[in-house]
């Protein structure tokens, strides 16, 4: 087991669980911060804290040469559009990365980065190092049971979001009644389920899957506390998670929260 690691860390809680978990381990934590990205809640629970901006690929091998990292996770989300906003500085190696790449899908630029460090000699680890407890068994997990009508979206819904993960378009779709509301694209999986909520109202079933090559290194689906305020805003019967695949932050308390707003939550 390593005892020092690099963690690249993007938006929401998944950096600071994984810096936690592996610290309570005894591994010293070496955080690179994105700038208008990660919290800065994350100072408190890690060894150390770089800050750069998310087209400055220049700094951030810089810094991990100056630490001699050899081992890196990279947890939490950056925005997609960050990298195409014009008030956003992108150094001379970013530019070359990104022309170098045939499409500019999230998945190939963290891909393409993952590469590149992996080529410089640091060994980009699984983002759910440290984390087995967070992932979740087959089965339903909430005090709430879904009824026959969302077992059969939850049946319907995950054979085609299934499919269009496999085209890497999105990893979340919602549908009622054997009906598709929505496809996640860009605007991410939050903006999806407002969108769907225009058109089914009540009752909606949101489907959160793994794509066929999912690639645990840096992609690995997440939900929390903040999933179910949404799910629970829009009134949403359900969400059906991939069992294993999917990270649940603060696992008690959005299970008891979902239970308690009436919504089941199902691992498949």
């Amino acid at each position: 087991m390593v005892n020092r690691i690099g963690l690249l860390a993007g938006n929401g809680r998944f950096p600071i669980i994984f810096a936690e978990s592996a610290r309570k381990k005894g591994v010293e934590v070496i955080a690179i911060g994105i700038n208008e990205e990660t919290s800065e809640e994350l100072e408190k629970f890690v060894n150390k804290i770089y800050w750069l901006g998310a087209g400055e690929l220049e700094k951030l091998l810089g810094i991990l040469k100056e630490e001699n990292i050899r081992s890196i996770v990279m947890a939490g989300q950056v925005r997609h559009k960050l990298l195409f906003d014009n008030n956003i500085k992108i150094d001379k190696k970013m530019q070359l990365l990104l022309g170098s790449l045939r499409n500019k899908k999230t998945d190939s630029i963290i891909g393409a980065v993952a590469r590149l460090l992996e080529f410089k000699g640091i060994k980009v680890l699984s983002s759910i190092t440290f984390l087995s407890d967070y992932l979740p068994q087959k089965g339903i997990l909430t005090s709430k049971l879904p009824d026959e009508r969302v077992l059969k979206d939850i049946d319907f819904g995950r054979r085609i979001a299934k499919a269009i993960a496999g085209l890497d378009i999105g990893q979340s779709i919602v549908v009622k009644d054997g009906v598709v509301l929505a496809v996640e694209s860009i605007e991410g999986t939050d903006e999806t389920i407002r969108r769907a909520a225009r058109y089914g109202k009540d009752g909606v079933v949101v489907i959160k899957v793994t794509k066929p090559r999912q690639d645990m290194r840096f992609d690995v689906p997440v939900i929390g506390p903040d999933t179910i305020r949404l799910l629970k805003e829009v009134k949403a019967s359900c969400l059906s998670i991939d069992a294993k695949k999917t990270l649940i932050i603060d696992k008690q308390e959005t299970l008891k929260f979902a239970g308690e707003a009436g919504i089941s939550i199902v691992a498949a």
